[in-house]
């Protein structure tokens, strides 16, 4: 008849001894070379702590419909400009050029943000007047929510030039977040939420490129428009204006944050419990192997005994 194993247990051993022995001092030993060598294994073999971490999100962009154009008609030096500051239209006086502005943003996948720009710019001209170089700001609020709400006022910079005359611009590029800093994991980030150029300000050097840029430039968080295939084209016709058509794409973006508390416990414990299954494993095995031989002299209290006993 064949014989089925139904129900299984381990027997417990175990080893007494007084407190001042060498094995208490040997079990006392082992506790520490088991739990305190992991934690060195993982704070020396780097990324222990999670400093900084990423995450993806679509960014809020929405266009403020503010700009500021400045287009060179010669190779000379003379421009025309516009902006909707009108104190800097003021500042440029019989420079000022105004042109037709059309604008629509487009929310292609329907999720509520806005995924790209759409603007053209009729920038009207005398038939003695050229174009050689364009120069365009556009500015946006940019927002984020899934760690902390950040907001801040960033820009497009749009820029060609051209040793010949042009009829157009075309221009299609993304609107990608640039850092120097991690973010914040919660709380709410406006440090950034000011305006670009102080439209408040009478003074020229408020609007000069050089000075909007120097400390555009110096944010730890900022926008960069990337356009890699500019068309520049010639051959403006009689009365026509000059055209600059822009695409702005809104893409989603990896995100350098610091991560809070229960995350950094949670990585560090991951990588913690991970090297420790293997100490407790070894250590463990010393422990049955001196106890079962006693090479430590112990009392074993052992439920076979009692058994042949009773």
């Amino acid at each position: 008849m064949a014989v089925v194993e139904i129900y299984s247990h381990p027997v417990l051993h175990r080893y007494k001894t007084s407190i001042c022995t060498k094995a208490t001092i040997f079990v006392f030993a082992c506790f520490l070379l088991t739990f305190i060598p992991p934690l060195l294994v993982a704070y020396r073999s780097q990324g222990f702590w999670l400093r900084e971490t990423t995450y993806r999100e679509q960014p809020d962009v929405s266009f403020k419909h503010q700009i500021l154009l400045v287009v060179q008609t010669s190779q000379t030096g003379d421009y025309l400009a516009w902006s909707t500051y009108q104190n800097f239209n003021q500042l440029q006086q019989g420079r000022v050029r105004v042109p037709l502005v059309k604008s629509r943003e487009e929310d292609s996948n329907r999720n509520g943000k806005s995924d790209a720009l759409h603007m053209t710019v009729q920038v009207p001209l005398l038939d003695t007047e050229e174009v050689y170089s364009v120069d365009l700001l556009l500015f946006f609020e940019y927002k984020l929510y899934i760690f902390s709400a950040f907001t801040m006022e960033c820009m497009a910079y749009i820029h060609h030039s051209s040793p010949l005359p042009g009829a157009d611009l075309t221009v299609a590029g993304d609107l990608r977040l640039q850092q120097k800093y991690p973010l914040g994991h919660t709380g709410r980030d406006n440090r950034f939420n000011t305006p670009i150029i102080d439209s408040t300000s009478i003074f020229p050097t408020a609007y000069d490129l050089r000075t909007v840029f120097d400390s555009y430039s110096g944010r730890n968080v900022s926008t960069n428009f990337v356009s890699h295939y500019p068309v520049w084209r010639t051959g403006r016709g009689t009365g026509q204006p000059f055209v600059i058509s822009a695409t702005v794409r809104y893409q989603e973006e990896t995100i350098l944050y610091k991560p809070g508390f229960w995350q950094l416990i949670k990585w560090g414990w991951v990588q913690y419990v991970s090297i420790l299954l293997v100490f407790l494993f070894i250590f463990d095995r010393i422990k049955t192997f001196v106890f079962e031989n006693q090479i430590l002299n112990t009392i074993v209290d052992s439920p076979v005994k009692k058994l042949k006993q009773g």
